[in-house]
């Protein structure tokens, strides 16, 4: 098969650390925690007490009062990213283009709030009689890329890939073979979340997944570090556009980076634990690089998946290690969730992002709080602050619960 050349020519992103990618960007540089206090809702008798919140997201500037109560949180979220998304990348979609523009996003776990808030009011009557017309829209995940479709006039492919954490990496990597192959000009992808509610957090809580460090909670996402606890919850999204390159040049598109490398594996063997020695991240990574054509040690930069557990940053070392050989110490690693949380379904959105600002920039992002270096995990972590340096060949991975494992690879875009 003939691959087209895909490009990234456009970005958006709503985070813990603010609206935007350029704040979100300008929090990576300055090595800033988002993760505060919970504050839409009582969480003292939580285990955890604390997430990574987008506190000044006020739904009404992207829809109308009408919409908001049509859309579940994790949707508000989605379509602000793709406003910026579009802007960004200064897409028109004529009724000509619609039907070869895919909406592919990632979405974790889907309307959770609109789930608890019906099911209560359900309760406090004591008939199903109230339950909006709207309820199963506003929860379903899918509703994420069809509400941006139906905005955008996207009428290519549109649905959700939902692989838990690797929910956003595996739509990434979707949108992109759709891209490559011809059957889409465009794609908007990445992934959105909003989790951070009761049945979110003292679910987690209950299988002990999260950090319990409530007196510090922006010290708390600390990937790579001895004295981890767990991973933080975050709630955002972060969309990009992937476009064929010819079309983008022939609009005069910016070109922010070229995709190049995509995989998708299983570890087969625990619901919550990875494979011993990361040996279906192993699979993963090796097949990604193929898929690029390109060899190990000409990849730069990892944007890590780092969730600040001790079996995941353990196991995801071991595969690096595996993959990388000799070259995995010249690696620069980094996890961006140090400073974000664990945005689940979104992350790998989010991490594209600042895979993608990275190679821009020629800057690696940190890995905050690193204080007491583990000694399973003795890599370059780009450690507490960013640090300039070559960046042509970048890597992203996505490890998700259920053992399914996503990799992309991005390049420095060359005529």
């Amino acid at each position: 098969m003939n691959k087209r050349r895909v490009v990234i020519t456009g970005l958006g992103a709503v985070s813990p650390l603010g609206i935007g990618v350029d704040i979100m960007w300008e929090g990576f540089m300055q090595s800033k925690s988002g993760i505060d206090y919970i504050k839409r809702f009582d969480a003292a008798n939580f285990a955890t007490t604390f997430a990574g919140e987008v506190d000044d997201f006020d739904p009404l500037n992207w829809v109308s009062k009408k919409e908001v109560r049509q859309m579940d949180r994790f949707i508000q979220l989605a379509l602000a990213a793709a406003d910026e998304t579009m802007k960004d990348a200064g897409l028109v979609i004529s009724d000509d283009l619609a039907p070869r523009v895919a909406s592919i996003i990632g979405v974790g776990v889907g309307g959770l709030e609109s789930m608890e808030q019906t099911y209560d009011k359900m309760l406090s009557i004591g008939s199903p009689k109230r339950i909006s017309p709207y309820f199963i829209p506003m929860m379903i995940s899918n509703l994420a890329p069809g509400q941006i479709s139906m905005r955008h006039n996207m009428k290519g492919p549109s649905y959700t890939i939902t692989s838990a954490c690797a929910s956003a990496t595996h739509a990434i990597g979707e949108a992109f073979k759709l891209v490559q192959s011809g059957i889409s000009d465009a794609a908007i992808t990445g992934g959105a979340e909003a989790a951070v509610t009761p049945l979110g957090m003292g679910g987690f809580n209950a299988i002990k997944a999260l950090s319990t460090r409530n007196d510090d909670p922006k010290k708390a996402s600390r990937p790579f570090e001895k004295d981890r606890d767990g991973f933080i919850m975050g709630e955002g999204s972060g969309l990009l556009i992937l476009e064929e390159l010819e079309h983008a040049k022939a609009r005069g598109a910016k070109i922010y980076a070229e995709m190049i490398g995509y995989a998708a594996t299983a570890d087969a063997n625990h619901i919550t634990q990875p494979a011993p020695g990361g040996e279906g991240a192993v699979r993963c990574f090796n097949i990604a690089i193929n898929d690029a054509g390109i060899s190990p040690d000409k990849i730069d930069y990892i944007n890590a998946h780092g969730t600040s557990t001790a079996m995941n940053d353990s196991a995801e070392t071991a595969a690096i290690k595996a993959v990388f050989g000799e070259h995995a110490y010249k690696l620069a690693i980094s996890s961006t969730k140090s400073m974000t949380g664990h945005l689940l379904g979104a992350a790998g959105g989010i991490e594209a992002i600042a895979m993608t600002k990275a190679i821009e920039k020629q800057c690696a992002p940190p890995t905050i709080n690193m204080e007491t270096p583990d000694p399973d995990c003795d890599l370059d972590y780009v450690p507490n602050v960013p640090r300039d340096m070559e960046i042509n060949f970048a890597m992203s991975n996505s490890l998700g619960f259920g053992g399914t494992n996503a990799s992309i690879i991005f390049a420095k875009y060359t005529d």
